[in-house]
């Protein structure tokens, strides 16, 4: 069952997810895609438009369709020329066999698949690509282990990544699932990591209280880890993994 609460959480914070939140490589995106630009893309649950930019930069055609409101003019605003839609990956407005690939960047594992698939079977020309991108913290470096770490103990095990588990298929009318995975990095200061983390939809749901407990201790961490103590300014490193699939 998909939490509608913590799925609809992010409008409120749409100016700071959109300042804080780390893009997509290109090649991640490109790949995703797996058609030369001009091809017409579906970005689904498109949020502030981080991938939606990222898509236009590579040369395709947008539609870009999200269910927040609050998300919906942020994306408008920050990105000339291209208005987002209302609508979701169950539910989206446009006609039959109208675009080329479908794309959900860090909004996957919100969706309810058996419908989802359904929606992108009927919107998809043939071979076109449906594809999830997940921006995953690089937990095999030390200090961003230990983010996760006290993100999960204040927050009641919430504090895990939101991706959600691997996409092992799209339905019977998409083939076989690919894989691949890209490396990039975002780099912080202090009060930039205090504001990405503030970007979770665990800590906006949390209580004030809870929020204010879990600004302190990344600052803690930021000032206290050997790794980062003393440094105005250190990369997050991420992995993107792309789950892609073609219609048959």
């Amino acid at each position: 069952m998909v939490d509608r609460t913590h799925a609809l959480s992010f409008g409120a914070a749409a100016d700071a997810y959109d300042r804080y939140r780390p893009g997509y490589p290109r090649t991640a995106v490109a790949w995703a895609v797996d058609r030369p630009a001009p091809a017409r893309v579906l970005d689904l649950a498109a949020g502030t438009g981080l991938l939606t930019r990222v898509l236009l930069d590579l040369g395709h055609e947008v539609v870009p369709v999200e269910p927040d409101p609050g998300m919906r003019d942020r994306l408008t605003a920050a990105t000339p020329g291209v208005t987002a839609l209302a609508g979701s990956a169950e539910d989206v407005p446009l006609p039959d066999g109208s675009v080329d690939a479908i794309v959900a960047g860090q909004a996957y594992h919100w969706f309810d698949p058996p419908l989802a698939h359904a929606e992108g079977a009927r919107l998809l020309r043939p071979g076109g690509s449906y594809a999830a991108l997940f921006n995953e913290r690089d937990e095999s470096v030390p200090w961003v282990a230990a983010l996760t770490a006290l993100t999960v103990e204040l927050l009641d095990g919430r504090g895990a990544r939101d991706d959600g588990p691997p996409v092992t298929g799209y339905g019977a009318d998409f083939g076989p699932v690919e894989r691949a995975e890209f490396r990039h990095h975002t780099t912080h200061t202090v009060q930039t990591l205090v504001g990405m983390i503030g970007t979770r939809s665990y800590y906006l749901t949390a209580t004030p209280q809870r929020q204010r407990e879990v600004d302190a201790a990344v600052r803690d961490l930021v000032l206290g880890h050997p790794d980062l103590a003393g440094r105005e300014s250190f990369e997050l490193p991420y992995r993107t993994l792309v789950f892609r699939a073609h219609r048959r």
